[in-house]
């Protein structure tokens, strides 16, 4: 008897604690109503066109689609195809990963190097030179220009130049020679790479404050890498962060510089890349549980690079 008076207050004990922190949770929540309400928007529309159609698209990588027949479930039957039989998936998924190891590091590079030396500038100057590097990021098709400079005939920019210098005799077969098809395409793509990234990054150069500068150095700090390394990155995480998603996106989503320049498919598929085999299937051949495999297979190559690239980030600085 005396047992069960002990135990009693114990969980009465323990109830209001209960009650107490779903009160502050609904307390939280009804004072930070009105942030909840303005996210709302762009939550739902994330929801809907982002969420969902992932989950969708992971669930049906199990199925056999056609769009004209009930999904059939395969279970790993698409996942074995893809890595076992499909060959020419395993071309396009080698031209991703140089374009994700060669374009994107380079590419995140050249925007952090352009912001940092800009920014040195003049408010007008700088303004003006920023324009000019984003201009082509923003101007569509104009890295069709590149077709002029690379054309096949004597009348290409690039092999004019050549002939008339005496380096060659007749003209190259520059975006038919599978040769030279990926590295063009690359050159291409860093010529276009200047885009968000390195707005973000002039962004984040303008805001660090100027009293850590004095304070660095103050603490010993002696010269501008060092700055570089213990105050400017540090200060910059987010612009960092943020730029390091954009270029990873970039260089594993190329698509239409490759069509546009080599044409679908390319040379020997030179230059094939994952979203460009994910193009065939799903919107040419309408294998759509074969398709939303290739998507899968990609979204886990992008949240494995970002997670592998938050983890370098966090030592800068250290």
């Amino acid at each position: 008897m005396q047992a069960e008076t002990n135990v009693q207050p114990a969980k009465d004990a323990i109830r209001p604690a209960r009650e107490s922190r779903l009160a502050r949770i609904g307390k939280e929540l009804n004072r930070s109503k009105h942030y909840y309400l303005l996210m709302s928007p762009y939550m739902i529309i994330f929801f809907l066109f982002t969420v969902i159609p992932v989950a969708l698209s992971l669930g049906l990588s199990f199925f056999y689609f056609n769009m004209l027949e009930f999904p059939r479930f395969v279970g790993w039957q698409n996942y074995s195809r893809l890595f076992l039989n499909d060959d020419i998936f395993m071309i396009a998924l080698k031209n991703t990963l140089m374009f994700a190891v060669i374009t994107g590091p380079i590419s995140y590079l050249a925007c952090f190097v352009f912001a940092w030396i800009i920014n040195e500038l003049q408010p007008k100057v700088r303004a003006f030179m920023t324009l000019i590097f984003y201009a082509p990021s923003i101007s569509g098709n104009v890295f069709f220009i590149w077709l002029i400079v690379f054309s096949g005939d004597s009348y290409g920019y690039l092999n004019g130049f050549l002939m008339k210098a005496g380096f060659i005799l007749e003209p190259i077969q520059w975006l038919v020679n599978e040769k030279y098809i990926l590295p063009i395409v690359m050159l291409v793509q860093l010529w276009l790479s200047l885009g968000t990234s390195f707005l973000a990054f002039i962004a984040g150069l303008q805001t660090i404050d100027r009293t850590l500068i004095e304070a660095g150095a103050v603490d010993g700090i002696k010269n501008r890498w060092q700055e570089l390394w213990f105050i400017t990155l540090p200060s910059m995480r987010p612009q960092l962060m943020f730029g390091a998603v954009m270029q990873i996106t970039a260089s594993f989503a190329v698509a239409d510089i490759s069509i546009a320049l080599a044409g679908f498919p390319s040379v020997n598929y030179a230059a094939h890349t994952v979203v460009t085999h994910l193009m065939d299937f799903g919107t040419i051949r309408f294998e759509m549980g074969y398709a939303s495999a290739i998507a899968t297979v990609l979204f886990f190559l992008m949240i494995g690079s970002n997670k592998l690239t938050q983890k370098l980030l966090r030592k800068v600085g250290e």
